[in-house]
């Protein structure tokens, strides 16, 4: 596919079939995506792949640790809650995804169950967890340069018929992932991306979320 096509055609996927995605496939994938640029050619990334039971344990324990805490145990400082204009673009896409999900609004429930599905990585097969070198932590680029190489990844898996969705709710009690996929002490967990063949009749798999304008963006001096 045209990278132009692939761009305006990738939807994050929320909803997906049981079916098993081949190693080779995901080897393929992650190997397209080690193309990204990095900074200084440092490549900081590192990548864990985990499925069946381990990831079964990682959904459960995730879950669990969330429902009785309420709070995240994440390993890099979290977002926060947006304002603003940030806050009124989460806000439409997710009365987007509310919508076509048949959730009401102000139905808390429904809301829940939602909730629920992001701590369980939207029960997708594969779960790929992205972390950084420690030794780059405090850099700035090296997030970045992950950034890079996770956007690749759903790119080049998006082209070979495999959905994702970038997320944090999945890996919201660090510890529990860092135990169960066996991540190296000196390794960072930043991230982690739901991935599987996507659900035909999952109705928030169409959605297409609002983009800024060109205009809205960017700023020109001197043309």
């Amino acid at each position: 596919m045209e990278f132009q096509d692939l761009m305006f055609e990738r939807r994050s996927i929320r909803g997906y079939k049981p079916d098993p995605v081949p190693r080779k496939l995901l080897d393929e994938i992650i190997g397209v995506a080690a193309q990204s640029p990095s900074s200084m050619n440092t490549q900081p990334w590192n990548v864990h792949v985990v499925a069946g039971e381990v990831l079964d344990r990682i959904r459960q324990g995730n879950t669990e640790q969330m429902i009785a805490t309420g709070k995240p145990d994440r390993e890099i400082r979290g977002h926060g809650r947006y304002e603003g204009d940030h806050r009124e673009r989460q806000k439409r896409v997710a009365a987007q995804l509310f919508e076509a999900a048949g959730i009401g609004w102000d139905d808390k429930a429904q809301r829940q169950d939602w909730t629920m599905r992001g701590f369980r990585q939207f029960d997708a097969p594969v779960s790929v967890i992205g972390c950084i070198d420690r030794a780059v932590e405090g850099m700035t680029e090296s997030y970045f340069d992950l950034g890079q190489f996770v956007h690749a990844m759903v790119l080049a898996a998006w082209d070979r018929g495999v959905g994702a969705v970038i997320n944090g709710q999945g890996i919201m009690q660090s510890s529990v992932v860092r135990a169960e996929a066996q991540i190296p002490d000196d390794q960072l967990i930043v991230i982690t991306v739901a991935m599987g063949f996507p659900l035909d009749d999952f109705a928030a798999n169409d959605v297409v979320s609002e983009r800024r304008s060109v205009e809205e963006i960017a700023t020109y001096r001197g043309f």
